[in-house]
């Protein structure tokens, strides 16, 4: 069977009386270019055990399967259950959990399903819970790699760089934890229902350490989040507002990072934000924050 084939697809479909869900972002992949594209960018093999979270009907999954040492599927419509039991009949290194991953315990999860296996991440994401599935994917530093189709808005905006309109807190926290890339473009055309937007195939892959030495890393991203919360404010009003703490203080610890008092938060790289937390780690007045 030919997943990426649009007149089999609405066969299957229809066999299992399945709809698309607009509240769950589903949207299936019609061109076998992609599925394979971006199986071959996780740069997976034998040693590897693959979460997948969303497989749809499962053409991504199968190109997972032929490459890698075990995978496993989280997919949260079990309306799909049916589906997947015939797609994937032959593809006896894969498993598939019906569940949130949201509510999964990745932890649990690795130790029990990927024991002797190198964990990595290859996914074609649902628009509707990207940030926050990234946010856990990358912040559990479970998975060596990270490889997602996704938004191309949301693309651009991790893999930004500073001083740009797509900057921002979430590039900043992908960034710490991770090595960034865009590798190609998904038009709408390559799905079933077309999307209204493009998509982009992306890969995180997870440091070693982060770029810079912080004393507290919860101060840091505290401190970034407050920067862009009100990004069109300067960096001294914005954190001055948002954390309640004196305007002159803020102002001398960003002078002393060797920044003008008037820059924006957006100019700032991870280094520098990794200055200033430090400088308000150690003389930040008490009770504030």
């Amino acid at each position: 069977m030919n997943l990426t084939d649009i007149n089999e697809i609405r066969a299957l479909l229809d066999r299992h009386g399945f709809r698309f869900s607009k509240s769950l972002g589903q949207n299936f992949l019609t061109a076998a270019w992609v599925p394979e594209q971006i199986a071959d960018s996780a740069g997976i093999d034998k040693n590897t055990g693959v979460l997948e979270i969303g497989p749809g009907i499962g053409c991504l999954t199968k190109q997972l399967s032929m490459r890698a040492g075990k995978v496993v599927a989280v997919e949260l419509d079990s309306a799909l259950k049916p589906v997947l039991k015939e797609t994937l009949a032959d593809c006896d290194n894969v498993e598939t959990v019906f569940g949130d991953v949201l509510k999964t315990d990745l932890k649990a999860l690795v130790e029990e399903k990927f024991t002797g296996l190198r964990p990595v991440v290859c996914a074609n994401l649902p628009y509707n819970v990207t940030s926050p599935v990234l946010t856990e994917l990358i912040t559990s530093g479970l998975f060596e790699s990270i490889t997602v189709m996704i938004q191309r808005e949301v693309a651009q905006r991790i893999c930004a760089r500073e001083n740009t309109a797509d900057y921002g807190a979430f590039t900043l926290l992908c960034q710490w934890y991770c090595e960034t890339y865009k590798l190609f473009d998904v038009p709408p055309s390559c799905f079933i229902p077309q999307p209204k937007v493009t998509s982009s195939v992306i890969k995180l892959k997870k440091r070693k350490s982060p770029p810079i030495a912080v004393l507290d890393e919860e101060q840091m991203f505290k401190i970034i989040r407050a920067a862009f919360n009100q990004r069109r404010k300067t960096l001294v009003n914005a954190l001055s507002s948002a954390m309640g703490i004196d305007k002159v203080f803020v102002q001398n610890a960003v002078v002393s990072c060797g920044l003008d008092e008037r820059v924006r938060g957006e100019v700032l790289d991870i280094v520098k934000f990794a200055q200033l937390s430090d400088i308000f780690t150690k003389n930040v007045p008490e009770n504030v924050g």
